[in-house]
């Protein structure tokens, strides 16, 4: 063990900046909450020059040192596609640098770290096969379970085809790579169960889901009047198949009812890279806008009167849940969208299922201030005494300490 502080190695597969989904958002936070307590944080993550000149101050926020390799470049379309065919899943694939690699590879060596971290299991294709330190991988999902939801929600042959095919490599990728590890974090003991009973892990918890309470502040919900229409928001990475799946859903099924009751009702859809072909859809249904990337989802959850979370797919948990939650914007969610969140329905949100029970509880909260009210305020209540980020850092810092303080560091 190196004389001051452990040194702790976090190896993401993704450069963070900016935050604009919600993997990088709760690994954001965790590490933030690390910085400058029991350990000294080096994370390794791909980066360009500029990458690194442009969120230099936000890079800083998160560790002590930062040791980067420059991300491989876009592959060509035809190129993804021959990677279906592959051993491996294909969003492992996408991870699969030797830059990555080397520069892991390189920092284990050094034999100045106490603890490694791989966030993601993704991440393990840039594992080495030898490690000296105890390793942990951070999981934010399920992955198999959200190709598994993707076969079974196809509509034709080829895609469900292909869906099962990614769902059976997944399970033999995820197994395989999470039973390597001294321990692994969920965000849920429904995932840490689960990667138990399913894969063998020996050692699996779960850390509570975090928001910044301070950043994501409590307002009032939006009075519904001549300068605030009818507003239904989604929030979510728009280049993510879950959210895609969700929107899709939500326009073609549930929109239609919604606008038939309110003609002068928004659908606002915030996140970064929305396909053409949902572009399309939007063209084609009325009221229905998408903002592409925005730096700050705040003003556009602050003005909608409802925030929707349509998810037919997924895993893990939905941070966008509790940001609208601490915001103070009423959530109307399936099961799927609410997965592993310790909140109550009808208490904390309005649960939905089908197209029709999503419209009803859109509808009832667009037509109920007082439920919107008394849902934004017990949300905010139980997001702050149980969900704040600090709290799910420290617990992913205890975890870590324990694994440091066993004695005999396993060989893996």
């Amino acid at each position: 063990m190196t004389p001051a502080r452990p040194r702790l190695a976090f190896v993401s597969p993704l450069f963070l900046f900016p935050n604009d989904a919600g993997g990088k958002i709760r690994t954001t936070n965790i590490l933030r909450g690390l910085k400058g307590g029991a350990f000294e944080v080096r994370l390794l993550s791909p980066a360009t020059a500029a990458q690194r000149q442009q969120w230099g101050a936000e890079i800083e926020g998160v560790c002590d040192e930062f040791v980067s390799w420059l991300p491989m470049p876009p592959k060509p379309q035809a190129l993804r596609v021959l990677d279906l065919m592959r051993n491996l899943p294909v969003n492992v694939v996408s991870d699969l640098s030797p830059p990555a690699a080397q520069a892991v590879q390189a920092q284990v060596d050094r034999a100045d770290i106490d603890l490694i971290v791989f966030d993601f299991v993704h991440a393990s294709v840039l594992r080495p096969a030898t490690l000296p330190v105890r390793s942990l991988c951070f999981t934010h999902n399920v992955e198999a379970e959200i190709f598994g939801r993707h076969a079974s929600n196809a509509k034709d042959p080829a895609r469900r085809w292909v869906w099962k095919s990614q769902h059976a490599k997944m399970q033999r990728f995820e197994g395989r790579a999470l039973r390597q590890y001294d321990k692994v974090i969920a965000v849920s003991e429904r995932d840490a169960l689960h990667f138990c009973s399913a894969y063998g892990v020996q050692d699996a918890e779960a850390i509570p889901t975090g928001v910044d309470l301070d950043f994501f502040s409590w307002a009032a919900p939006a009075p519904r009047d001549a300068q605030h229409p009818p507003t239904v928001v989604f929030i979510g990475s728009m280049d993510y198949a879950p959210n895609i799946d969700a929107v899709d859903f939500f326009v073609r099924t549930v929109w239609p009812q919604v606008r038939a009751a309110f003609p002068d009702a928004v659908f606002l859809v915030v996140g970064r890279n929305p396909p053409e072909a949902l572009q399309a859809l939007a063209r084609r249904s009325s009221g229905v806008q998408f903002t592409g990337f925005v730096p700050d989802v705040r003003p556009h959850v602050r003005s909608a009167h409802v925030s929707v979370i349509p998810l037919q797919v997924g895993g893990g948990t939905r941070i966008k849940a509790f940001e609208a939650m601490a915001m103070g914007c009423p959530v109307v969610s399936t099961t799927v969208g609410i997965e592993g969140l310790a909140v109550e329905p009808d208490v904390h949100y309005l649960q939905r299922d089908t197209a029709q029970g999503l419209t009803d509880g859109v509808l009832t909260l667009l037509r109920d201030a007082a439920l919107r009210e008394r849902l934004s305020r017990q949300a905010r209540s139980l997001v702050e005494s149980r969900f704040g980020h600090r709290v799910a850092a420290q617990v992913f810092e205890s975890i870590c300490r324990r694994m440091l303080a066993a004695p005999t560091p396993a060989l893996a």
